[in-house]
């Protein structure tokens, strides 16, 4: 894939470009905890987003799209909200042009295997890789953690999706057979090696696109957010759920809706079972991991209501099978992916289960990735010709 988009770019605009490899992610645990102060768990994976791209020395920027088939330009004097996938390009350079740095224009092609919908944070791989390729040909000096920000900022102005931290910082610090605790209010994170080689991690795609997932997102948000400002009455120091507990919110529970009850339920104990799922990891006791995603999937069900009907029924498939350590929905929700734990030399028997019985269920048939936990981001320096 790297060589065939650099092979179009050159055919596109006559020129050398600077490639750069941005990965989407996985999140082992640790779902909707990110906007909540929490901690999560995750990792960049062997899919990606491609970029070929070299500056052309005017104010305009052209991108074309493998996926789409469709090229794209805009003009740097005319940065503003667009419909479409170039709005996620035009959301880092308007954050480059708000921090004061210099951007030129620029020609790019863009490819990847990310499935769009899947839960992977195919929109932080396409953030991630833009901000650290204008990173290296302008040689800004960002460090990894402002770039996360800087994409993350990107989608909270232009998409209008008011994520967390997470995706960004995964494409961006991902490390091989390595998962990462971040603490998304200090921003410091460790890394913990997944040292399991005989386990993989199979995603089982629901083939249903989470269409409702950015406004219910921004709605879950509310939510929290509403069920902190009734136990702030009581405890001012509390900023978010993540310095709350059970005891703070049954305080309150004739104060709140029972949907911000259930809300807020969910989240704090899964900030507390990332935690706890670290020091599972540190014991290599890959089955009690997996206990907790199953309990993960089960208040994100039915307490933070984000998955759905075909979701809940790959993670009961999973249950049956004695060679899966855990299951659950990866994700926003509302359709995607589930991430499973699966005993290597078991995998394919496993997948011919799940797509048999999926389509069975549902007359479709899920797309299933076995994935491998890689590095973030790199940029590669560009080819010369001798």
């Amino acid at each position: 894939m790297i060589q065939k988009t650099r092979e179009q770019f050159i055919h596109l605009f006559e020129k050398e470009p600077l490639m750069v490899v941005s990965p989407g992610r996985i999140n082992l645990i640790g779902e909707h905890t990110d906007y909540n102060d929490g901690f999560v768990l995750p990792a960049a994976i062997d899919k990606k987003i491609v970029y070929a791209i070299a500056l052309n020395n005017t104010q305009q920027c052209n991108a074309h799209a493998v996926f789409t088939n469709e090229t794209v330009s805009f003009s740097l004097a005319d940065v503003k909200p667009t419909p479409g996938w170039i709005n996620y390009l035009m959301g880092v350079v308007n954050q480059l042009q708000e921090r004061g740095l210099k951007v030129e224009g620029f020609d790019c092609v863009i490819s990847g295997d990310i499935p769009v919908g899947a839960g992977m944070s195919s929109s932080a791989a396409v953030e991630g890789g833009l901000v650290a390729a204008l990173d290296h040909l302008f040689d800004y000096g960002l460090d990894r953690m402002e770039m996360a920000l800087i994409g993350q900022k990107a989608e909270h102005t232009f998409p209008g999706v008011k994520c967390g931290i997470m995706d960004q910082f995964a494409n961006l610090h991902g490390k091989k057979d390595q998962v990462m605790r971040l603490d998304c209010r200090s921003l410091a994170f460790e890394y913990f090696p997944f040292n399991f080689p005989g386990y993989k991690v199979v995603l089982c795609n629901s083939m249903v696109h989470h269409s409702l997932a950015s406004s219910e997102y921004n709605v879950r948000r509310l939510q929290c957010e509403e069920g902190v400002k009734a136990i702030q009455a009581n405890h001012p120091a509390v900023k978010s759920l993540r310095d709350a507990d059970m005891e703070m919110l049954n305080a309150v529970r004739d104060q709140i809706s029972d949907k911000v009850y259930d809300r807020c339920t969910y989240v704090i104990a899964e900030i507390q079972r990332v935690q706890d799922a670290t020091t599972l990891l540190k014991q290599g006791d890959l089955q009690q991991f997996g206990e907790l995603m199953y309990a993960t999937h089960e208040g994100l069900s039915k307490l933070y209501e984000v998955s759905c009907p075909e979701l809940d029924f790959l993670v009961s498939l999973a249950r049956e099978r004695e060679e899966v350590a855990g299951a659950r929905v990866m994700g926003g929700g509302f359709g995607g992916c589930t991430i499973n734990l699966v005993k290597a030399e078991k995998v394919a028997d496993y997948v011919a289960f799940i797509k048999s019985r999926y389509q069975d269920q549902y007359g479709k048939e899920p797309e299933v990735y076995v994935t491998t936990i890689e590095d973030g981001v790199t940029v590669q320096p560009i080819a010369v010709s001798f």
